[in-house]
């Protein structure tokens, strides 16, 4: 089931589709849903697992749910376990700052060839 909220009114509108998933364990989105989410030929959703639910989202391009995802997770694991933070020792700082010294790093830069999550 797809659940989407109308923006200026509040109300909330519920649409279900039904798909069927191959031998592959593919499956058509269909088009209603594509058109919901707003995504299009080439464009990318993400399926988020949480409580028993599934809920299936358009991915933004700054968005990357492997990487939120990490993050949420460190980021509950921090507050949970605080003292688990420590400062490197000067040793382990010591043997690192030669190897990243000279490592030009462009976050922004594309990455080469197929990547998969």
């Amino acid at each position: 089931m797809f659940s989407c909220l109308g923006m200026k009114s509040g109300i909330t509108s519920v649409l279900e589709e039904i798909s069927t998933i191959n031998a592959m364990g593919q499956t058509t989105v269909p088009k209603a849903v594509r058109q919901a989410l707003g995504v299009y030929n080439g464009g990318r959703i993400v399926f988020r697992m949480s409580g028993g639910r599934i809920t299936v989202s358009r991915v933004d391009d700054d968005e990357d749910p492997a990487i939120d995802s990490f993050l949420s997770f460190l980021a509950a694991e921090l507050k949970r376990r605080p003292e688990t933070v420590k400062a490197l020792s000067p040793e382990l700082a010591a043997r690192i700052t030669p190897l990243a010294t000279d490592v030009r790093v462009d976050l922004d830069d594309p990455i080469d060839g197929h990547v998969a999550l």
